[in-house]
């Protein structure tokens, strides 16, 4: 009797189970990975900066010309980004975060692109004789920056970004004497006092 054979025959061969094993445990990692959300943002580091924004303010005001007021700030810019590096990476080691994990490279990626505009927007405002608008432009977009790239951290972090959006608005209202205060509100107490907040509750 002739033996039946298959049309096609089944070349498919079941997946090993320590495969399976594998795949189930990277989708597993890779969807805790997505709803994780970046907790080494450093409260200490958040006062220092404030606190540095409020000597800066401080320095700013007494400047008797526009481009020295300027210098100034930028200086204070390029503090506030040092002092929020090395704090979180601080904190980071301290927690066992990856400073560089898929939430990590979120916040970054929310925070880089208005920072960035801002750069070109003070490069453009300066040069074109508007510096009374840069207060305003540099909290407004510092703000949406925040609240963008605190979707991926903490909730408080969002909430101190709309309260620098909101400040950042109100600086347009202000006379150009009062620009320092302005900063000094937003970005020295804005910042100690989220700062404090996400010292108390996050451990750091």
């Amino acid at each position: 009797m002739a033996s039946l054979r298959p049309i096609r025959p089944d070349t498919d061969s079941p997946t090993p189970i320590h495969l399976r094993a594998l795949d189930d445990l990277r989708f597993i990692r890779e969807t805790m990975d997505r709803s994780r959300s970046f907790t080494a943002i450093s409260g200490l580091g958040e006062i220092l900066v404030g606190v540095s924004a409020l000597l800066a303010a401080l320095i700013a005001i007494v400047q008797p010309t526009d481009g020295r007021w300027l210098a100034v700030w930028l200086a204070e810019a390029v503090v506030a980004i040092a002092l929020t590096c090395a704090f979180t990476a601080a904190k980071a080691s301290r927690a066992g975060e990856a400073l560089l994990s898929r939430p990590g490279r979120q916040v970054v990626g929310g925070l880089t692109p208005p920072l960035i505009a801002g750069l070109i927007l003070t490069v453009a405002l300066f040069g074109n004789g508007a510096p009374e608008l840069l207060p305003g432009t540099w909290l407004l977009l510092y703000g949406t920056g925040v609240v963008t790239a605190g979707a991926f951290s903490v909730r408080i972090v969002p909430v101190m970004g709309v309260l620098f959006m909101v400040v950042g608005g109100l600086a347009f209202l202000t006379p150009v004497l009062e620009r320092d205060i302005v900063l000094a509100c937003g970005f020295g107490g804005l910042h100690i006092v989220f700062g404090a907040i996400i010292a108390r509750r996050y451990g750091g």
